[in-house]
Parts: C-alpha cells; structure tokens; sequence
C-alpha cells in the first residue's frame, strides 16, 4: 500500500531533480536523506547512484547539443579513476565511518564553493585534472560529488545550458563507475523496497523535464544557495547521527 511518506518522498525526490538542472549539483545530498528513512547508509548511497545514474542520463540527452567535449577531455580519465578507488573503499568502510565522512563532505565543500565565489579565484585549468579526480573520489565514496566539481566547472562554462549538460555528462561517467561496483558488492539495494526505488527513479526522470522547462527561467545562482544551505544543514545532521552511533559502540 503507498503511503503518506512514499508519495512525499516521490513528491520531494521529482522537485529536488528539477531544482538540480539548471544548479548543476546537488540531487545526491537532497536525495540521501529521503533514502535514509528507508535504506542503512550503504544501500542509501547505492539506491541514490541508480536516481542519480538515471536522472543524468535523462539530462544528458535533453542537453547533448550542449556538451563541451573540451571539458570531457579536461576532466576526464581523473574522474573515471577517482570515481573506481571511491566506489571500491564504499564497500569496505563500516556505516558509522561513512556517515560521518558524508556528513563532513556536505559541510565542507560548501564552505569551499563559497570561499572561491568570495575571492573570485579562477583555478587554473591544469588543475581541472585534480578537481576531476577529486569529484570522482567522492562520488564513488559518499555520492556527493557535485560542489567540488562545481568550482572548476562552472567559471569555464558560464552558459547556464553549457554548464548543466557538461555537469550531467561527467556525473554520468562517475555513475556509469560506481554503481557495478555498488552492486557487485552488494544487491540487495535492487531487491530491498524495489517498488520504491523505481517510484524515485520515474520522479528523477520527470524532474529532469521539469528542470529543463526551469532552465531559463530560473537563477541557477539563487538555486545554488539554496542547495549550499541544505548541505550544511544535512551534514551537521549527519555527523551528529554518526558521532552518537560511533559513541555507542
């Protein structure tokens, strides 16, 4: 039987895909507390890089004339590497640890997104090779790899179509990664509340249309904002979650 918290989580998860279009970042970290209510953290991560794999993939063809293929080459093996070292230690590292370390990515990076709109800092692109390993590593390890690839992708491409289908394309290589790994590992994430997963896949993939009606009507930086204040408020959360937990074993 659907309930209250399934349609509210169906609800949620299609408007945080549509609110992610045109910000570029930020689907995973409004995503895995939703998950959270059903799934322990390392099935969480899992069943959020299946929304996520799907909701890029839609964006990726919608935007496809858009891609800068510059940018692929620039990011490129980094991130695919970054995303395989990250997705193997997720398997091997207990709940506890990981939340913790999801927790301190949602408050740390947006504290470094922030830092770099201040001192306007344009990082140099030879560095774009460490941004990419940078976002693949933590994708494959926490699915939060949207912010830190943020800061490297958005000052090359400020055109905000440009921007969201680059950022879709090279979030798909790290989901194209992550998840064989995730359920190699471990594929109870595919048979554990099936039905629902699927419900959040169809709200990814519907947000993703909706967010392209969204693209140039709203202020990706006001969204970001937005995004960057949830982070924080997550990860605090988190943390607090996974200290308690580790103070009782």
């Amino acid at each position: 039987m659907v309930d209250a918290l399934m349609v509210g989580g169906f609800v949620a998860c299609l408007f945080a895909a549509a609110l992610t279009v045109p910000a570029g970042f930020g689907l995973a970290t409004m995503t895995t507390p939703i998950f959270l209510l059903w799934f322990e953290p390392h099935h969480a991560i899992a069943g959020v890089a299946i929304v996520h794999g799907a909701h890029n993939a839609m964006k990726s063809s919608l935007l496809r004339e858009h891609i800068d293929k510059e940018a692929l080459r620039r990011f490129g093996w980094a991130l695919l590497l970054g995303a395989l070292i990250g997705a193997l230690l997720q398997s091997v590292i207990p709940s506890a640890p990981l939340l913790l370390l999801v927790g301190l990515a949602l408050i740390i990076l947006p504290v470094l997104k922030v830092s770099e709109s201040w001192s306007s800092i344009r990082l140099p692109e030879a560095e774009d090779r460490l941004g990419g390993f940078g976002s693949g590593f933590l994708g494959g390890l926490t699915g939060h790899q949207g912010a830190l690839r943020a800061m490297f992708l958005k000052q090359r491409l400020p055109d905000k179509a440009d921007y969201a289908a680059t950022a879709a394309i090279l979030a798909l290589v790290v989901d194209a990664t992550r998840i064989p790994i995730y359920i190699w590992h471990d594929a109870s994430v595919l048979t554990t509340e099936t039905g629902l997963l699927l419900s959040f896949v169809v709200a990814a993939l519907i947000g993703a249309q909706l967010g392209r009606l969204w693209l140039e009507k709203w202020k990706s930086d006001d969204i970001q904002k937005g995004i960057m204040v949830g982070l924080v408020i997550s990860g605090i959360l988190y943390v607090r979650e996974a200290l308690i937990e580790l103070s009782l074993t």
